[in-house]
């Protein structure tokens, strides 16, 4: 969650580590006896972390805060007593509190409560909720850019912006959970920052608006709905979310004919877009950030390219309780953590993809954003949830069918789901929608769990229902819902449909090993790269690490691949292994 420019590391280190702003989506866990004694609504740290933050504001930022009493009381009290303290640390943040009905209320189309709204006379950007947990993050960004008047989106967004005739209304549906939903919500309001005559953003905490929600058919979190005619489902990169909402049609052929076209022109002709390091890394998870630290302290100019967000698969986690250190921690925090001490050291890039790998004297990595050279590349690309390739999963993905309990689990509160799988993934997120106040059942294809034995023991203790020695052969629903699946006993024979509202799927990993074949990378039998214990490829100067490699899936591993990597790039660049063996 990146509130820096992307080179920016004077500002950041200046800044120090980035405390959590507000904890959790429950406003009532964050008032009374957790108030200081002077009064504050936001802890200690993250205030001496704003302060710092805002003395580079450059113009005053205005709120305009909207709440109606006896509607949703607990968030208007937490919005208004978090932007109350935002004023108090800066004088160029300066908040206006208004009721609902009112006369401002009216002239602003103001019908939610809460409702808050960034420097109204400027841009049409609002909250339509309170902005706790993740999506505080984002509003601080928000802010940040208002003041300065600056989009930060990349010269593809830009372009492609200018180019836009017609209003454009993005209403994007978050909660505070959700580690997806802060980058999408971002380029929302980048977007509305960019083109404040045409383009209008709201982000709508779904907890507080679930009649919004269900309207919209918003399950699947983030959902983005542009003009009430074209949905986006999940977190885009940021030059597919804006060539969609310029178009109002699918993006991937008409981004790739125009990148396609921008990087033949300017690699061409223009050396001035090329960039110099002496190693770039594909991927921002574990592996690919310890990389990056190491790689940079080894004096290497190093970039880290994340096409999605920071984290990988771990930010899906919702808990994660066996990293050396944590007892127990959630898989986002942890990670923003590691992600934060890299930011100290090398430039991480999010929502930026690779288009294409090119070997020769230099590697050259073009992306959405800019054209690379370098002397070495390491592959942390990791893996991506397998699907069970049965009738209806893909119709009802997104309409009850998910691979995210964390993004997702808050539409299912007292509703009837399915788990599917047995490994460590599928109890962990069987057991935080149990703890979310979700009916889970798991639903496993053999008489016994592949999961750790804690994992196993804290499902029996908590009482959640298992099916054994069965699979999913069909998911059902009408046109728009799933409703049910059709599970068959594998000892039997026997299918039998269970009522379901949801479907979670977590059997396993598939890795992501398109860029490394499209350079002929050796891949294992089952699609994994193939590695010596030096994370060498068998081509020379070509390194991967984390999951794409396959092993041991689990943290700790991926961050040792990762260091091991770029001591290893280190170690190669001063003495070259395959000019010796030449």
């Amino acid at each position: 969650m990146a509130l820096f420019g992307k080179d920016d590391k004077k500002e950041k280190k200046a800044a120090g580590k980035e405390p959590e702003l507000v904890k959790n989506g429950d406003p009532e866990a964050q008032a009374g006896p957790q108030d200081d004694k002077d009064g504050w609504f936001l802890p200690k740290d993250s205030r001496e972390y704003l302060e710092k933050l805002f003395k580079d504001l450059k113009a005053p930022v205005r709120f305009e805060v909207f709440t109606q009493a006896g509607v949703n009381d607990p968030y208007n009290e937490a919005m208004t007593r978090f932007v109350t303290d935002l004023g108090k640390l800066s004088a160029k943040i300066q908040p206006e509190f208004f009721t609902i009905p009112s006369d401002q209320a009216t002239r602003r189309e103001v019908e939610r409560s809460p409702t808050l709204l960034i420097a109204p006379d400027t841009y049409r950007i609002r909250y339509t909720g309170s902005p706790l947990g993740e999506e505080a993050r984002t509003f601080i960004e928000a802010i940040l850019l208002a003041s300065m008047g600056q989009s930060g989106l990349s010269k593809v967004s830009k372009d492609l912006l200018a180019h836009l005739e017609e209003k454009r209304f993005v209403r994007v549906f978050v909660n505070p959970e959700c580690p997806y939903c802060p980058g999408q919500a971002a380029h929302a309001i980048k977007a509305a920052i960019e083109r404040p005559d045409l383009v209008s953003a709201e982000i709508v905490e779904t907890n507080e608006n679930v009649d919004l929600a269900q309207k919209y058919k918003a399950s699947a979190l983030p959902h983005t709905v542009i003009d009430d005619t074209h949905t986006q489902r999940g977190l885009y990169p940021e030059e597919r979310f804006v060539v969609e909402l310029v178009t109002l049609k699918e993006a991937d052929q008409l981004l790739a004919e125009r990148e396609g076209h921008e990087h033949h022109h300017a690699h061409e002709h223009d050396d001035e877009d090329e960039v110099y390091v002496d190693l770039v890394i594909v991927g921002a998870g574990p592996a690919g950030i310890t990389a990056g630290i190491y790689a940079e302290r080894s004096g290497l100019k190093t970039v880290i390219i994340e096409k999605g967000m920071v984290g990988g698969q771990v930010a899906l986690t919702p808990e994660v309780e066996n990293y050396p250190g944590f007892r127990n921690v959630g898989g986002i925090k942890l990670m923003e953590m590691m992600a934060e001490h890299a930011r100290e050291y090398c430039t991480i890039s999010e929502g930026e993809e690779i288009r294409e790998l090119k070997v020769g004297k230099d590697i050259e990595v073009l992306s959405s954003r800019a054209h690379y050279r370098s002397k070495a590349l390491i592959l942390a690309t990791g893996a991506q949830s397998k699907f069970l390739g049965v009738p209806g999963e893909q119709h009802f993905y997104g309409r009850g069918v998910s691979v995210c309990a964390s993004c997702d689990g808050w539409a299912y509160k007292g509703k009837e789901v399915i788990m599917v799988g047995g490994g460590d993934s599928a109890l962990t997120e069987a057991l935080h929608l149990h703890n979310i106040g979700v009916a889970v059942t798991l639903v496993h294809r053999r008489d016994s769990f592949r999961a750790q034995k804690h994992l196993q023991d804290n499902v029996e203790r908590a009482g959640i229902r298992v099916v054994w020695d069965s699979v999913v052969e069909e998911f059902l629903g009408d046109d728009d819902q799933l409703n049910g699946v059709r599970l068959k006993n594998l000892k039997t024979g026997k299918s039998t449909d269970l009522a379901v509202n949801g479907a979670f799927i977590a059997i396993g990993w598939k890795p992501n090993t398109e860029l490394a074949e499209q350079i002929g990378v050796k891949l294992d039998d089952v699609g994994y790269i193939v590695v010596d214990p030096d994370m060498r490829t068998n081509i020379p100067r070509i390194y991967a690490a984390g999951d794409v490699t396959g092993g041991f899936q689990q943290i700790v591993t991926a961050v040792g691949s990762g260091a091991t990597a770029a001591l290893s790039v280190f170690e190669d660049i001063s003495n070259p292994y395959w000019k010796k063996s030449a």
